[in-house]
């Protein structure tokens, strides 16, 4: 054993354990181990990102499972990596070259941009690694992967040729969701619908004959210069009669015809719908069946283009829609304008509204998914919490092709290559398939053709997401994959089960023949006190890093995994990160204080009493708790089990009622059994409590001695200690025995302490208690009840007549009294609890007062009225409590 310093340091301890796992090869995996594999690849966070709070959690929850791995037998590889994040990467960089040197990516060229963002990447990317370090996150660092690696480029490469062979990825002109910040097509998945304050705006649409108009609602009016309809229900009797008819456009006067369409809701607004094929997915499919024509007015970053109204054109587009309004009132067209809440869909990546717009882009016809669908509903791949299972099943069974081409330059870029001759007319095909290839227009491969002057390569590249899909395979090498594939956890967060989890399960099957993973656990989101999401924004995310600079790794894990219930969003709180450092210095005092004691007494006997035995059995419960909730992925029951056993049962119980036999002249029979007993308890919490504070639980098994017992191995590559041992020898009589007696100390105890608190004795080491039962009860109880009350003695005397007044409890171990004389002034303490009755009584009659208005019981909400009767409830137990301490006296 070694001495500790008095106050724990965690900056110096989580560094150079951290170091030395690294340096010794502790998280390496070896494919050609023996051992049964155990596999977890990262959610690899993007390169542009910095540790968050979701990745705090994220993380920890992977390190709790690979280190609990580790500890029972399991060789484990925790597979890191990062991911290029296209549209975010691209448009950082983008950013950080406008600002130093004003020019922009079309400046340089594509070449060169590119080489802006591998230097950025190589500046930058390391960054979340390096804040994984200080997490304690036990990786695989030497197996560190990023998407735009080479072999990994290869591998998405070919999975694309594969697909597009098999006539499953084809190119054609669809509606898709645009991006006019990030200039790129979207998928359904990267968009999210937004609740928005909206106006509706009823614009009238006069009848080419002068017969009449029509009233038209719309929440867009700067898009009218693209109307080439007006659609209402054949069956609706306001508008049948006008079907073939037309109406002039507003703003730039044309004549659009009406059009009749059962798809138009009779009900809805005015029952009237303009047609914009070119800038809404459901006028499109209108304006198909209809052969309508396409008219574009939208620039590619969100502007206005429309020469004809040369008061809108180039302006952008909600500055056009506010400048359209004041010419449609203007010329008297504008009929009324009234507040509309609806959804609109936003940009994941740029937070902005994205607009529908018709493109050229390449889409993937899904495969597997009748098998993806199959692994989950079956059992063979576990998701939990169990009901995002519904949601993965409703998308698979509503699943739309994936539009994967992106309109960057950073990225996957598409393997494929036009004929120079046949470039143009190729690029203008409504559609491109495989069927191409036959004719020889087309090459498609991962490197360029033999003959790269005559061929043109397509400019987009490949949505992040088509490369993330492969990163439980790919990220392997074969002999990796042979030993850890399929792998065993999949640790996400829910949000991304379309985008990220349900793809993999897929492209699992059809690359590797197997699912990619056995149990996909989705963690919590992470929330202020009040309910928000956490953003840079709204300034109410803290930074990890400053977390880990105030509470240490180790506490920022514990106190954030204490907090993090299955299932439902976390409400951080900090003041549950400073439990987690409580908890650290708890630990580190408690196993300081074990160290003061010297050696375990080895040439004594031990002689273990009921409070050795009683803590051994919880010891060995804990073993079984900690499995269950393992097993269970519940990991905010793992972390307040493991607190309640060691702050209450080891500490606040056990410790405090041993005390006596560490004391000089204390008898060694007892020592020795105290001794042995803590070091027991440690050498097992300790491995208990690992994978949750790897970095002092290293710490104190180093200081405790029991590294160098165990021929120098840390903690970390220390089997996990066996329970069946504990207790060995003992029949369940004498265990259950000692539980029992344990118990019912520890509760006398308990009530010992209130007797004294009530008046105002707690610090007073002079009380005497007396037990009044019939039971023989144990000295050693005895003495142990009187440290454990802070009491002088406790005195068993079966025929104890107790004066008149003397406060007593009923306990587990018989009738406990608290004599009083020479200990308070009797009337200075009846004059004190008059007034606490005093105050009651007024508190009393306010409550009283207003349950009694009926008023305020009716129009107050229930739960106000509730808390107002609980209330009442207990200044009426506490005025009852005092009046028979007041009795007692008199």
């Amino acid at each position: 054993m070694s001495d500790l310093p008095k106050a724990y340091d965690p900056s110096l301890v989580e560094e150079k354990w951290q170091s030395r796992w690294i340096e010794e090869g502790c998280f390496k995996a070896d494919p050609a181990s023996e051992k049964p594999a155990y596999s977890v690849v990262i959610p690899p966070p993007n390169v542009t990102g910095v540790l968050h709070l979701g990745h705090v959690l994220n993380n920890t929850i992977q390190d709790i499972l690979v280190r609990r791995a580790r500890q029972k037998g399991y060789e484990a590889l925790w597979l890191p990596g990062t991911d290029h994040a296209g549209i975010a990467t691209q448009v950082r960089v983008e950013k950080d070259l406008k600002q130093t040197t004003g020019r922009s990516r079309h400046d340089l060229g594509r070449e060169a941009f590119l080489e802006k963002v591998w230097e950025w990447k190589e500046k930058h990317g390391g960054i979340i690694i390096n804040q994984l370090h200080k997490l304690g996150c036990s990786c695989d660092w030497d197996r560190e992967r990023f998407t735009m690696d080479e072999e990994y480029t290869k591998a998405v490469g070919q999975v694309f040729i594969e697909l597009f062979k098999e006539g499953l990825i084809y190119r054609g002109r669809r509606m898709v969701n645009w991006c006019p910040v990030s200039l790129t097509a979207l998928s359904d998945e990267e968009v999210i619908m937004t609740e928005q304050k909206s106006k509706l705006y009823t614009v009238l649409y006069k009848l080419e004959d002068g017969s009449g108009a029509l009233h038209v609602a719309t929440t867009r009016p700067e898009t009218i210069m693209a109307d080439v309809a007006v659609a209402v229900n054949p069956k609706d009797p306001r508008y049948a009669h006008l079907i073939g008819k037309n109406v002039m456009r507003p703003l730039n006067p044309t004549p659009i015809p009406i059009i009749g369409d059962e798809y138009v809701e009779i009900e809805f607004g005015t029952g009237a719908l303009k047609i914009t094929p070119a800038h809404d997915k459901a006028d499109f499919e209108i304006g198909r069946k209809f052969n309508l024509e396409i008219i574009d007015i939208l620039t590619p970053d969100g502007h206005i283009n429309c020469p004809e109204v040369p008061e809108l054109h180039g302006m952008d587009r909600f500055d056009a829609r506010r400048k359209s309004v004041e010419m449609l009132e203007a010329s008297g067209l504008m009929v009324n304008v009234e507040d509309y809440d609806n959804k609109v869909g936003f940009s994941e990546r740029a937070n902005v509204p994205i607009e529908p717009r018709l493109s050229m882009q390449w889409f993937l016809k899904y495969p597997c998914v009748k098998e993806a669908a199959d692994a989950v509903a079956g059992g063979d791949i576990t998701f939990r919490p169990t009901r995002w299972a519904k949601t993965y099943a409703h998308w698979l069974e509503n699943i739309q092709d994936w539009c994967i081409s992106r309109q960057l330059w950073w990225g996957h870029r598409i393997p494929v290559w036009y004929r120079k001759d046949k470039a143009e007319e190729l690029r203008n095909a409504p559609a491109l398939d495989a069927s191409a290839l036959e004719q020889g227009f087309l090459y498609v491969g991962t490197e360029p053709p033999q003959d790269p002057d005559n061929w043109i390569q397509d400019n987009d590249v490949m949505d992040t997401w088509f490369s993330s899909w492969l990163w439980p395979f790919s990220t392997m090498d074969e002999e990796t994959r042979a030993k850890f594939y399929p792998t065993t956890d999949l640790v996400t967060g829910p949000d991304i089960i379309f985008f990220w989890v349900a793809r993999m399960i897929m492209a699992g099957y059809r690359f590797q023949h197997d699912k990619p993973f056995s149990n996909v656990f989705f963690t919590s989101i992470i929330r202020d006190k009040i309910g928000r999401k956490m953003s840079k924004s709204l300034g109410n995310s803290p930074d990890p890093l400053d977390l880990i600079a105030n509470y240490g790794a180790d506490g920022l894990r514990f106190g954030l995994m204490r907090i993090a219930p299955t299932g439902t969003d976390v409400r951080f709180d900090e003041n549950q990160i400073s439990e987690g450092r409580n908890f650290a210095n708890k630990l580190y005092n408690a196993t300081r204080f074990r160290l003061m004691q010297g050696d375990a007494r080895g040439e004594t006997a031990p002689h273990y009493s009921s409070v050795h035995i009683s803590i051994i059995s919880k010891l060995k419960q804990l073993h079984a708790d900690v499995e269950k909730a393992l097993a269970d992925y519940e990991f905010n029951a793992l972390i307040q089990t493991l607190y309640q056993f060691f702050w209450n049962e080891y500490c606040d119980r056990f410790l405090e009622a041993v005390k006596g036999d560490l004391k000089d002249g204390a008898d060694p029979a007892a020592q020795a059994a105290t001794l042995t007993t803590m070091d027991t308890v440690l050498r097992h919490y300790l491995a208990l409590l690992h994978p949750v504070m790897p970095h002092i639980t290293e710490e104190l098994w180093a200081s405790l001695g029991f590294a160098e017992s165990n021929g120098g191995l840390p903690l970390m590559r220390t089997p996990l200690p066996s329970a069946e041992n504990l207790l060995a020898g003992l029949d369940e009589s004498r265990i259950t025995l000692a539980n029992t007696q344990a118990a019912a100390l520890y509760e006398t105890a308990n009530k010992a302490r209130n007797l004294k608190a009530e008046y105002d004795l707690s610090n007073n080491k002079n009380v005497s208690f007396i037990l009044k039962t019939p039971h023989d009860v144990p000295q050693d109880i005895l003495s142990r009840l009187a440290i454990l009350a802070n009491a002088k003695s406790v005195i068993r005397d079966a025929a104890y007549s107790s004066p008149k007044g003397t406060p007593a409890a009923l306990t587990p171990l018989g009738e406990l009294f608290l004599p009083l004389e020479g200990l308070i002034d009797v009337e200075a303490e009846k004059e004190r609890l008059g007034r606490e009755l005093d105050k009651i009584a007024r508190e009393i009659a306010k409550s009283a007062a207003k349950l009694g208005n009926a008023g305020f019981v009716e129009r107050a909400p229930a739960e106000v009225v509730n808390q107002e009767k609980a209330r009442l409830a207990d200044w009426e137990a506490k005025q009852s409590q005092l009046k028979g301490m007041l009795d007692s006296l008199s």
